[in-house]
Parts: C-alpha cells; structure tokens; sequence
C-alpha cells in the first residue's frame, strides 16, 4: 500500500480540495499519512497569495525531499497554477499540477506527468466528490469557484479562473451527504462566494440557495463563508435572524477604511457603505461574530489615509479581524504602483492593527460571560476531562464533559475568559 501524505496552504476552497484528494487517494487504496513523515508522494496543495505563501510551498517541497529522497514529490494549488515554470526548475520536484488536474489526482500521480490546464477556459464548477472530512464535526463544501472581479492587489483570479458554481441541487445532495455521514455543521465555502448563482441559467443566488438548506433542515448547523460586502443583501441578513440553523457568524473583507484606498484597490463600495453594513448586521443579528480582512500598507497609502483605516476598525463591532501586511504579488496591478509603501512602514502598521483586533477578540470574549451557548463538541482531554468546541458565534469554549460528548450539541454557560477561548459549565 502506497503511503500518501497532503500538505495544504491557504484558504477553506484549499483545504475542501484538500480533503477530496484525500478521499480520492484513500478510494484508491492509498495510505494517507502525516507530511512530517515518510511517504511515497507527497502532494503540496499550494497558495499564492502572498510571495510569503510561494516560498512557504517552496520549503514544503524540499523538506519533502529530505523526508525521502526517493518519494515522488507533486505541487498542485495555486502557486502551481500561476507560476509552473518557477516550481518546475526546482531540483526536488517531480511533477507540478493545475487546479482543474485536481479532479484527476489519481491518474496525474500515477503517471507522472505535469499538466495544467489554461483555468481562464473553465466554465463550470462540477463538484468535487467528497464524502468526509479529516476533521470528524465540521465540513467544508466547495459552492463556488473563480473570481471575476481583478482587485488591484490579487493573483486569485488568475489562480482560479472565472467565477462558476456548483448547480444548487448538487449542493444540496453534497450537504445531504456530509449530514448523512454524521456532520452536524457544514460551512459552504468559496473563491467569491457572494457571486455564487450568477453565471448559472437561470440565475440563482446565495440567499435562494441558503434559503433552501434551512428550509429543508438538511444539516444541523450551517455556516457561511467569507462574502463581499456590497453582496451581502438585507434578505440574507433577515434570512439568518430567523433561522436556528445558519450560524451568527459573517466575515466582511474590508481591506481599507480609507476611500482613496478601496478605489485604488478596484473595490466597489465605500467606507460609508461597510460602516453602515456592519450597523445593519449588529442590529439584525446582536451575537453575531463579526469578522473582517484588513490591508495595511496598500500601495500610495499615506500615514492619512491608515488613519482612516484605523479610526474605522477601532469604531466597528468587530469579533476579530485578519491584518495582512501588504506583500507586492507579481502580476498584480498593484505590484506595477507607484508609491510602494516601505516594509517597516508596513510592518508597524500591521502591528497596530493587530493590536485593535487583540482588544476586539478579547472584547466580544468577555461579552459572552454569562451567556448560554450551544457548542458543538469537537474534542475530548482524557486527562483534564475537558471538552472543547465551537460555538454557533464562532467562540471556542472549553467545559467540563465527557467522550460520549464529540460530536453532539452541549449548552454551555459561559463563565470565564482564559486567553483565546471562554470556559463554562454545561446546562440542560
């Protein structure tokens, strides 16, 4: 038996695809085992979002090498798909594969050969298989794929191709799945997740698909992941308020508080605009977590114009937020701008930030002291006989339980804040 090991890089759609090679590789008779052993191929799902994230693949390659010199080392992903002519002059790899190849893991590993596919051309997003996930409670499931809207400063377009969705009735028969195999929260996932539906015939939406899960109460729990703020519409904010099976949980990229900014970044909506949105969400849904994507260091920003970007995230209800310092990306319009902000520049303005989003973390924390909330069990200490999970706001919670416990839905009054996490006592 064949010993297979997955490294991933990058976001939930990374991961989602992750998982369906997996399962790929284990239908096939293969043996997936850990990255930091020896195996026969290693497979690096890459990112490139962030030169940072190219070199990470990079490393992850030639440690594979050294793991076993005589493995078969494949990278796959995006970096893979943007830039197959840098991955293939390294010595340590033997293969490099699209995005699109991923669907044919198997077969590409087997015979060896390198592929990838023009992504522009893609004009569907067929699902991927996937019938389980390494994690044993929650599910990630591919919606949607490919972007259509080229911001300034993102490779991803390119990476991934235009914006195609999963037909809704696979969704759902892929929901139904998951639930069937014992999931109690499915968190629906995609590139640009709020476009989903539009290049379908007819057209659909986001909420209309939402909307169809809840009714149906497919899954226990079901979460929502990133969307772009001018897509976020009122009748999915009420859509959510009414449900007791969508997860109160947003995360809204803002990328800059600064109007200059967002309109040299190719952003379609105004500081004013999110403002007001995160005002409509709180109101609309009080205990929700509220999450945000944050640049620092955009090209051209001035010490006036990160200002703004902090007098905005300090003014908001954020749960937390995401701080990338900017990382020029080759192929990027903004790597072509003038006004390169210098990196100690931005490296102390990511500092500053994190700070804000340190002070939000532990400020929705505590706000949750004294609340009841429903937790799903995702794991056990024998030793301490404690149980952690996730909350339906995304806070995880430590309490005291039992085994029998994972995997179910537990009560939890929450008594204490300890770092990173709320600990309490299980109530009926």
């Amino acid at each position: 038996m064949k010993r297979v090991a997955i490294a991933t890089l990058g976001c939930k759609t990374n991961q989602f695809e992750s998982a369906a090679m997996t399962e790929q590789f284990e239908q096939a008779g293969y043996l997936i085992v850990p990255f930091t052993g020896s195996a026969d191929i290693y497979v690096v799902n890459s990112c490139t979002v962030t030169a940072k994230t190219d070199a990470e693949t990079r490393r992850l390659i030639r440690r594979a090498r050294r793991l076993n010199p005589d493995a078969r080392i494949v990278a796959t992903g995006c970096y893979a798909q943007v830039a197959p002519g840098e991955l293939e002059q390294m010595p340590e790899l033997d293969s490099v594969l699209g995005n699109r190849e991923k669907q044919d893991i198997i077969g590409m590993v087997e015979t060896g050969e390198s592929q990838v596919s023009d992504i522009a051309f893609e004009t569907s997003a067929g699902p991927l298989k996937l019938e389980s996930f390494a994690e044993h409670t929650r599910a990630f499931l591919q919606a949607q794929n490919g972007c259509n809207s080229f911001c300034a400063y993102c490779i991803v377009p390119y990476a991934r191709g235009r914006s195609r969705s999963v037909p809704p009735e696979d969704v759902l028969q892929g929901v139904r799945g998951l639930a069937a195999n014992g999931y109690k929260e499915v968190v629906l996932t995609g590139i640009h997740l709020g476009a989903y539906g539009l290049d379908l015939t007819p057209a659909v939406s986001l909420t209309e698909l939402v909307r169809r899960i809840d009714a149906g109460r497919i899954v226990p729990r079901l979460r929502i992941g990133s969307v772009e703020p001018n897509e976020l519409s009122d009748e999915m904010l009420a859509l959510m308020a009414a449900s007791d099976i969508i997860c109160p949980h947003l995360h809204l990229p803002l990328q800059s508080g600064s109007d200059t900014v967002l309109q040299r970044m190719g952003r379609r909506y105004s500081a004013a605009f999110f403002r007001d949105l995160v005002g409509r969400v709180s109101t609309a849904l009080p205990q929700a977590f509220i999450g945000a994507d944050v640049i620092a260091g955009f090209p051209g920003e001035s010490d006036a114009e990160f200002n703004e970007t902090l007098r905005l995230v300090e003014d908001l209800p954020f749960s937390d937020l995401h701080v990338f310092p900017y990382s020029s990306r080759p192929g990027t319009k903004a790597a072509k701008m003038p006004g390169q902000v210098p990196a100690n520049t931005v490296k102390q303005r990511a500092v500053l930030l994190r700070n804000i989003a340190a002070e939000k973390k532990a400020g929705f924390l505590s706000q949750q002291v004294g609340r009841k909330l429903q937790v799903l069990v995702q794991g056990y200490n024998e030793t301490s006989q404690i149980c952690n999970g996730i909350s339906k706001n995304y806070v995880t919670v430590k309490f005291s339980g039992d085994r029998e416990m994972i995997n179910s839905e537990q009560m939890v009054k929450i008594d204490r804040v300890i770092g990173d996490h709320v600990t309490g006592e299980r109530v009926n």
